[in-house]
């Protein structure tokens, strides 16, 4: 107010006082290192006490609500590597600060790179696996970021790099031992032939481990399709069935455990499959890891690129959502891109 009256100056020594409690407010605020916004401002005047967001009850609150759509927009697998995450991410608040939880206004991207450092030194995981589960952390602070929990991303100058492993696969030689090899031993029977199905269908253990008799139909070209929606990406695949792949299910249309689930195969579990298709390569002298994914890759490479079907078939029936994640089984076929260059030298021998 302009004046010299009293009334003015009692008006104007309140603002004054006013202003001054909001510049102690917002310096407290920058000495405890708290993030400075209107709203922290406010509640730090009227002297209101905001209640700390905590990392851990974020990461749980994201598990439960993607628990609860496990079946519809979430697979079983993605749970339990949201799981883990927490897991680690306890045992690292335990190592690193001797605290059972974290405000998440702390986190900057010192706590980002000692978090990847932890993964990498104390928990030994290699580097690809650390790349996934610090993706996972980044889509936690993401949720952070646009609930403005927080208002600087830790991740912004961090960077993670996949590093290219080259995936296992069965050359046809491998294959055709690995079927004419003989077991006294049923649980590798039904091991082997189910490693071989999904040799000559592409399909991955989950999928698999879910099939039933009734996936099974006549298509429109009077053969036996395979029709299903692959568990992970819930993209539907359509696979002509190859007459060793028929064999396999004829083979086990009787079977107890088929007649009484109505499942396609007896299939164990993920960690018995991969336990005992070791032990196959073992007895079959094949000097490779074998895990139920190699069969996979077989499939992509040996059995349908290799023999000359077009890349764009192989990724439909592989139920990719991106054709370029079946490029890179094309890259790794050194024996197709020699076959193809013998064909033309001999091409070019024939001209002279």
């Amino acid at each position: 107010m302009s004046g010299s009256k009293e009334d003015a100056r009692s008006v104007n020594a309140y603002f004054a006082n006013l202003q001054q409690k909001l510049f102690d407010a917002h310096t407290e605020l920058v000495r405890s290192s708290d993030t400075v916004t209107a709203e922290s401002l406010k509640s730090k005047f009227l002297g209101r006490i905001e209640k700390a967001r905590m990392l851990l009850g974020i990461i749980k609150d994201h598990n439960q609500r993607m628990e609860a759509l496990v079946g519809t927009e979430y697979a079983a697998g993605t749970l339990k590597r949201y799981k883990v995450l927490e897991r680690h991410t306890v045992a690292f608040l335990k190592d690193r600060f001797k605290a059972t939880d974290f405000d998440i206004k702390k986190i900057d991207f010192a706590f980002v790179t000692d978090y990847e450092f932890y993964l990498r030194t104390v928990r030994e995981m290699g580097n690809n696996a650390v790349v996934k589960h610090m993706k996972m952390f980044r889509k936690i602070l993401n949720i952070c970021l646009n609930n403005s929990w927080i208002q600087i991303d830790p991740f912004a100058n961090f960077k993670g790099k996949y590093k290219k492993v080259e995936k296992a696969i069965l050359t046809q030689q491998e294959i055709e031992l690995i079927a004419s090899k003989e077991f006294v031993s049923d649980r590798l029977l039904q091991v082997r032939d189910t490693f071989l199905f999904c040799c000559y269908t592409g399909l991955a253990y989950s999928d698999v481990q879910k099939l039933k008799t009734s996936d099974i139909s006549v298509g429109f070209d009077g053969e036996h399709w395979l029709i299903t929606n692959r568990v992970k990406t819930d993209q539907n695949c359509n696979i002509p069935l190859l007459p060793e792949a028929r064999k396999v299910i004829d083979q086990y249309k009787n079977h107890p455990f088929c007649l009484l689930r109505g499942n396609l195969l007896p299939v164990p579990s993920n960690q018995k499959m991969n336990e005992y298709l070791k032990e196959i390569a073992v007895l079959c002298g094949i000097n490779k890891t074998m895990t139920c994914h190699v069969a996979r890759h077989t499939f992509a490479t040996t059995v349908t690129l290799q023999n000359g079907v077009p890349i764009e078939t192989v990724s439909k029936m592989l139920g990719h959502t991106n054709i370029r994640t079946t490029q890179i089984y094309a890259k790794i076929l050194d024996l197709k891109v020699s076959k193809d260059m013998l064909a033309l030298k001999s091409e070019y021998l024939n001209r002279m």
